[in-house]
């Protein structure tokens, strides 16, 4: 059995489908497991070759019993969530997609054999050293390559869900971040909307039910009626639907904007604190445009994010860029 550890969100479940996808190669024979939140489940089954989900909604102890050298438990096992009962022995490789600290590499241990970063506070001084200015993808992907692991990165794709409810040839517009420093203003979004609508794309706008505030006020600024407010009433799975059948996506740096580089929706993506040479979708894909809000294009050089900064990336420019990456589709 292999495990993996990746709890946190889309975009990092996104970015790490390359790395998966070389696990599942190099472990055939082997039940592939993520350790990853419940509400990941319907994208986890668009990675595909993943054997089942642990619900893991964040770092703690080994979710199998582990004991010290007098033989005692070192930590309270099994976790009182059922649903996270681990059903036997630990596994026989455990593999680090979570991050580089010790409390990650703790909560693998007892496995057979942990995949990891070097990690000497966490008992792990294997693996090659973490490179705190490398790509998402391209981390994960060295580091099974460390250990004779050979990863594609460019396998981004994920399974196209069925349409469902959700409509087809939509523009979505994604105001929301959990992250405040990288939401483009509102109104600079509701100016957007309007604009796209006006040259007649069918808007739409997305979010999390904590983001429904945001999302109305962007449809009401832009002119648009209630129904094209769907932030709150799709899960993630309808999410990916409406994304993999959408004709534009305009977002800021999150699992959205993942999502459209997965399915090769042409995108722009607003880049505000982190460079996009980190977390943007390949360079070598036209209909993916980023902008970020340091003033320099995708490559440029690093500024500090403020709402200054912001202001200089002007609605106009982001519609240009929509054009730029409509272009390349109809080309």
């Amino acid at each position: 059995m292999i495990l993996v550890l990746r709890a946190l969100g889309v975009g990092d479940l996104a970015t790490a489908v390359p790395a998966l996808r070389a696990l599942r190669a190099g472990y055939p024979g082997e039940e592939l497991v993520l350790a990853a939140p419940a509400w990941l489940g319907p994208l986890v089954d668009l990675v595909g070759g993943i054997d089942r989900l642990l619900p893991t909604d964040d770092l703690g102890p080994p979710p199998w019993p582990v004991r010290s050298s007098d033989g005692a438990p070192p930590w309270p096992v099994p976790p009182p969530d059922g649903s996270s009962r681990w059903p036997g022995p630990p596994p026989e490789v455990a593999v680090n997609l979570h991050g580089r600290g010790p409390r990650s590499h703790r909560m693998l241990a007892g496995a057979g054999r942990l995949v990891a970063f070097r990690c000497p506070p966490g008992g792990h001084r294997d693996g090659p050293d973490w490179r705190d200015d490398e790509h998402e993808v391209d981390r994960w992907c060295r580091l099974l390559a460390w250990y004779g692991i050979v990863a594609d990165r460019t396998d981004l794709a994920l399974r196209r869900p069925a349409p469902g409810r959700v409509p087809a040839g939509v523009s979505v517009v994604h105001p929301g971040s959990k992250v405040e420093a990288k939401r483009w203003p509102a109104d600079r979004f509701a100016a957007l909307a309007r604009r796209l609508a006006d040259r007649g794309h069918r808007v739409v706008v997305t979010g999390s039910a904590g983001e429904w505030e945001l999302a109305t006020r962007v449809a009401t600024g832009a002119g648009l009626p209630e129904s094209a407010v769907l932030a709150g009433r799709t899960d993630l799975g309808e999410l990916a639907a409406l994304v993999a059948a959408a004709r534009l996506v305009v977002s800021g740096d999150t699992g959205v904007g993942h999502l459209a580089t997965a399915y090769r929706v042409p995108s722009v993506l607003l880049f505000g604190p982190v460079p996009p040479a980190r977390w943007g979708p390949p360079t070598d894909r036209p209909w993916h445009r980023v902008l970020w809000a340091s003033g320099e294009d995708y490559g440029g050089s690093s500024g500090v994010p403020t709402a200054s900064r912001w202001a200089a990336l002007p609605v106009d420019r982001v519609l240009a860029a929509v054009d730029e990456a409509e272009e390349t589709v109809r080309v």
